[in-house]
């Protein structure tokens, strides 16, 4: 088995996609079949703060261009509404809707269970060393949500 520092890339990503993959099919089997990974991440981005397409761009560090097509997407699906903003009404502000909240909160959970069962395949002391391990080896560079750029950089339109 290799070593390589490649391999243990290769070896956190397939993590993470294991973990994203399976959670969108259990969101789509709950209701939910129009969710991408980006989404959670835009949505995450607007809870904290993103309120407007041109921030939205840049927290997931892609263009404006980009934000604007993902928020038509979200809106489209219904996971997010924009308002006129009530001091300058030319800005549009993003709000995450009930659906978006309800998609999130179900996502949330899917992601616990799905701990749950990685827990019971390797023990759960051994996913809390693997956790604190990358927890002291990233620090407050542990995966911000909301900025996901080289996730959704690629996106298509559509998606």
């Amino acid at each position: 088995m290799s070593r390589s520092g490649a391999t243990l890339a290769l070896l956190l990503l397939g993590g993470f996609r294991n973990l994203a993959d399976s959670a969108t099919a259990e969101l789509s089997e709950r209701g939910y079949g129009d969710v991408r990974t980006a989404h959670d991440f835009a949505l995450t981005a607007i809870l904290a703060g993103a309120d407007n397409v041109s921030e939205l761009g840049r927290r997931l560090f892609i263009t404006k261009q980009s934000a604007a097509k993902l928020v038509a997407v979200l809106e489209e699906r219904g996971f997010v509404s924009r308002e006129p903003d009530p001091v300058d009404r030319r800005r549009m502000r993003l709000h995450v809707t009930e659906r978006g909240l309800a998609m999130r909160s179900e996502g949330q959970q899917i992601f616990d269970d799905l701990r749950e069962r990685w827990e019971e395949q390797v023990g759960a002391d051994t996913v809390k060393t693997v956790e604190d391990a990358l927890r002291r080896l990233l620090g407050d560079n542990a995966g911000r949500l909301d900025s996901p750029g080289w996730l959704v950089r690629d996106l298509p339109a559509d998606s």
